[in-house]
């Protein structure tokens, strides 16, 4: 099997003998796939993309660069092609996502090949990103869902998704080119299948559903979806509205028997370790914020909410000479305020946390001397360092070791 991929020599697929560069928004003419083609029989196009860059648009990765490499196998002889698209990629699409996947579809059936499109429901993959904020959702305590989660949804696991392309790819056509729903057994309300994941992963609770209006899960969307690697978005809300659900028939005639229902998709053996991901997956941001929201509120009670002269008064009695206590005070917020905005940043430079806590170590280490009191203080301005330092070193080891469930 020959893998086109972006980065070839850091690539690893399961199955993969050979790898060719492969950048969609680079191969938006014909000729430009001549030499990716070269020798290959059959073409499976599984590329999509769930957010725009500047580099790679829906229009470009999902319509024209797609519709490129359907000519240019046509022009090579290649007639066997598989598009994988997405349930609700047709003529009543609205979203840009959606609505590109269904040109390519419609000049994939179009164009005189043996081509085939896939066209799968909510696909759960255990490495998958779309699992992994499903399976997030799931560990939360509280879910705000459109609509309460009420939308029916299929979802179809990722082994009968790679099972329906290779039959595809091998079973004969049977006549024209045609267009099948990926989906699971049956359909099932979003919420109820947040609630088998979470069980899934072996937590006992219930998830309290809160729903909100669309209008209001579409606002939320348009400012999560400002956010770097985010992966709500308007059209998710728009799509998981319109629902994720289809007869199952094309589905079993693929596969040869029934998909795998949605309560087998989580093996027991790895259920324990998805849950403890899923909790960090909501509990890291978290913890991440209310350590920003720390440092920035100390600034700002140092910067003056707190009456200058006591704060210069502190630092008289740490033994700060007096010409330097000014710079002492707004130094130290201003580092306090880079200190919290560097949290939040999506990019965090790798000593960050490091960072905070050899500072906390030094504010600690010289109250301890100067100002020993503040130990035995009954809000214990001190102590409560102890388990700041622990998240701190948390935190440093989660992003360190970037927690990972995969195998």
């Amino acid at each position: 099997m020959i893998a086109g991929v972006r980065r070839p020599d850091v690539a690893d697929v399961a199955g993969a003998s050979e790898y060719r560069a492969v950048d969609l928004a680079r191969l938006q003419e014909a000729p430009a796939w001549s030499g990716i083609l070269s020798g290959v029989d059959a073409v499976v196009n599984l590329v999509g993309i769930f957010r725009e860059t500047p580099e790679a648009t829906f229009d470009v990765v999902q319509r024209v660069a797609p519709i490129a490499l359907f000519a240019a196998c046509r022009h090579a002889g290649i007639a066997r092609v598989v598009q994988l698209s997405a349930l609700g990629a047709d003529d009543a699409a609205r979203t840009p996502f959606l609505r590109t996947k269904h040109a390519a579809d419609q000049a994939l059936l179009s164009g005189g090949l043996e081509g085939i499109v896939l066209q799968p429901s909510l696909v759960y993959g255990d490495d998958g990103q779309s699992s992994g904020l499903f399976r997030t959702l799931a560990a939360m305590p509280v879910a705000v869902l459109p609509d309460g989660g009420r939308s029916p949804v299929q979802p179809i696991h990722v082994d009968d998704v790679a099972a329906a392309v290779a039959s595809a790819l091998l079973r004969p056509m049977r006549g024209a080119t045609r267009r099948c729903a990926l989906v699971g057994p049956a359909p099932m309300p979003f919420r109820d299948y947040l609630a088998t994941l979470r069980r899934g992963m072996g937590f006992r609770s219930h998830t309290r559903v809160i729903p909100v209006p669309l209008a209001l899960a579409r606002g939320a969307a348009a400012v999560a979806e400002r956010l770097p690697g985010a992966l709500i978005s308007r059209d998710a809300v728009d799509m998981l509205a319109r629902g994720n659900a289809a007869p199952a028939g094309e589905t079993k005639a693929l596969l040869g028997r029934a998909p795998r229902a949605a309560d087998t998709f989580i093996d027991a053996d790895r259920g324990p370790a998805l849950g403890i991901a899923a909790l960090m997956g909501w509990i890291a941001p978290l913890l991440r914020w209310s350590v920003a929201f720390l440092w920035i509120v100390t600034a700002a009670v140092s910067l003056g909410l707190y009456p200058i002269a006591d704060s210069l008064a502190l630092l008289e009695r740490a033994g700060v000479p007096a010409a330097l206590r000014p710079f002492a005070l707004y130094g130290a917020a201003l580092l306090d305020l880079l200190l919290g905005v560097l949290t939040v940043l999506p990019r965090r430079p790798r000593w960050l946390w490091l960072a905070q806590i050899a500072l906390i170590l030094g504010y600690t280490a010289i109250i301890s001397v100067r100002l020993p009191e503040f130990w035995l203080h009954p809000y214990g301005p001190l102590t409560k360092n102890i388990p700041l330092l622990a998240l701190l070193l948390l935190l440093d080891q989660l992003e360190r070791n970037r927690w990972t469930t995969s195998r």
